[in-house]
């Protein structure tokens, strides 16, 4: 998964300008991989990220869209 990949699945995942979605991991290295997309995402200003969920098998993400041109 890459940082385009996230967002388009975020956009899908989205009502209005909330989304909120799981990402199934497999490894450690998937989360950690995951949080770090997700930082890029938050620091260039694309999304606010309000929870962020570590589970057994996912990664639970819920925030806000801002709104910008894809």
């Amino acid at each position: 998964m890459n940082k385009v990949g996230l967002l388009k699945k975020l956009h899908n995942a989205s009502r209005g300008n909330l989304f909120s979605t799981e990402i199934p991991k497999a490894t450690k290295e998937d989360e950690k991989k995951i949080k770090e997309l997700v930082g890029e995402l938050e620091s260039e200003g694309k999304i606010k990220l309000r929870e962020c969920v570590q589970r057994e098998y996912s990664v639970y993400l819920h925030g806000i869209l801002k709104y910008a041109s894809e």
